[in-house]
């Protein structure tokens, strides 16, 4: 005979265990959702860039396609963390979805409406008004990047967040593999016109399917009011109400400035020294480094203290940005670039993960938003200024008779020597900025927050679970 009370537990663990099945189902298609809309957005977007730097062979032009991008992020992410906090998640992804796939559809119109010698050239407005439809697609597609990092606190348990943060990763590695190899296949071999065309089909196959998934998500009574479509103070005060969270954002937002560098003439390097085909072969083969690291963190987490990982693989990082220009070699480049993408996951699952633990799920859109507007603005400003200064002076300066004196003994010899010499002195600055961060009282008092418990151990279990599942296909509760 089953005491009573037996039983009821039962029936609640089987219930308990049903619900969480259902939203992890929810939110592996919503990751594998949002991997697709990024997948059609970075081939799309890679491609331009190698197509800019193919028909003007100018950085200028690269590191300006480079740093509009940044700043777009960095103007459009207090706004857009405002609108996933005012509205469910999954509305707020289906408008992100409409409008990238108009934009990149009135990208196609010009294309095909714009001779060819018109559309590249630099002079005339049309280059500009093509790349800045594609530009604007690729920055709302950033809404469906945001609100994923609020569904991993909606939809994983707490002592899993870190593991779902590395599944990210890693699936944001395969889609740098696929967009890598293919967005260079197809400029060399098909042209900007059949990328433009593949980029939008990826786009709308993705928005049918986020139309069809059904998110299961809390009710948010919002203490302090709903939030403003630009909610700038509510962002800051919860991030300044976090000791050393402040500190953290400032640290990320330097290893962007320098980040910016690499946005702007990592490509130009590599098709100094290969094909656009190789460069985008090796490039996506290279990204097999991100599925490497986020399985990695999928597997074992990132340890009790993120924040010291995080700048463990900062100081990683830099010293792989140093060694890997130091010769002029395929190799050393593609192990270089695979290193480095390796790592970048342990820093961004170390970062969301601590934020998902201090900040309260319905600020975490403004914060999220903040965070990344802050930390990206630095980007655009080192990728604008890296272009001038390395193809009017570095550039030339390293591959002067004076130059190669100067630095031979260091870079040898080879038609990409200027680039390097950025790479390696921007890279030291910033291994010596991370062995700082050690020692500041920002680094202990964020392990301390950390330390104090999760202020979202609760949102899981009073999330609101709809009749349908992910896709339509009915719940049972047992």
């Amino acid at each position: 005979m089953i005491h009573p009370s037996g039983a009821v537990t039962a029936v609640l663990t089987c219930r308990v265990s049903t619900d969480q099945a259902f939203r992890t189902r929810a939110f592996h298609h919503v990751l594998g959702n949002t991997a697709a809309a990024m997948l059609g957005t970075a081939f799309l977007w890679f491609g331009i860039t190698f197509w800019a730097y193919l028909e003007t062979r100018s950085v200028l032009a690269t590191s300006f396609l480079g740093g509009a991008y940044m700043l777009g992020m960095a103007v459009l992410g207090v706004p857009f963390g405002s609108l996933i906090d005012r509205f469910r998640k999954h509305v707020v992804m289906v408008w992100s979805a409409l409008g990238t796939a108009a934009s990149f559809l009135a990208a196609g119109a010009v294309f095909l409406l714009t001779p060819g010698d018109v559309l590249v050239d630099l002079g005339r407005p049309w280059f500009w008004v093509f790349t800045g439809l594609v530009l604007f697609g690729a920055l709302l597609t950033m809404i469906r990047g945001l609100a994923l990092s609020t569904c991993v606190t909606m939809l994983v348990e707490p002592d899993r967040r870190a593991n779902a943060n590395g599944l990210v990763g890693a699936v944001n590695g395969m889609t740098m593999l696929v967009t890598g190899v293919l967005s260079g296949l197809a400029i060399g071999q098909l042209g900007i016109g059949w990328a433009t065309t593949i980029g939008i089909l990826v786009i709308v196959a993705s928005m049918v399917h986020l139309v069809l998934i059904r998110i299961p998500e809390p009710t948010i009574v919002h203490a302090d009011g709903t939030p403003k479509a630009v909610d700038f103070k509510a962002a800051w005060l919860a991030i300044i109400a976090v000791p050393g969270l402040i500190g953290l954002i400032f640290f990320s937002t330097f290893n962007n400035f320098l980040g910016g560098v690499f946005m702007g003439l990592l490509d130009p390097y590599g098709l100094e020294l290969m094909s656009v085909e190789a460069w985008g072969i090796l490039f996506g083969l290279s990204s097999i480094g991100f599925i490497v690291g986020g399985s990695l963190i999928a597997k074992w987490g990132l340890g009790t203290k993120p924040l010291r990982t995080l700048l463990l693989a900062a100081v990683a990082m830099w010293v792989v940005s140093i060694s890997f220009t130091l010769r002029e070699s395929v190799v050393a480049l593609a192990i270089g670039v695979f290193v480095y993408m390796a790592i970048i996951p342990f820093m961004e699952a170390a970062e969301q993960t601590l934020l998902q633990r201090v900040v309260p799920l319905s600020k975490q859109g403004r914060v999220f938003g903040f965070a990344q507007a802050v930390e990206v603005s630095a980007s655009p400003i080192s990728a604008f200024m890296i272009g001038p200064l390395a193809e009017f002076w570095l550039i030339p300066y390293a591959e002067s008779p004076q130059g190669r004196s100067d630095w031979g003994w260091l870079l040898g010899d080879g038609n990409a020597r200027g680039i390097a010499l950025v790479f390696v002195l921007v890279s030291a600055g910033g291994l010596v900025i991370t062995g700082l961060a050690f020692l500041t009282r920002t680094y202990r008092r964020l392990n301390e927050s950390y330390a104090a418990g999760d202020v979202n151990a609760d949102v899981v279990a009073g999330t609101d679970l709809p009749g349908p599942d992910p896709l339509g296909k009915g719940h049972t509760e047992h």
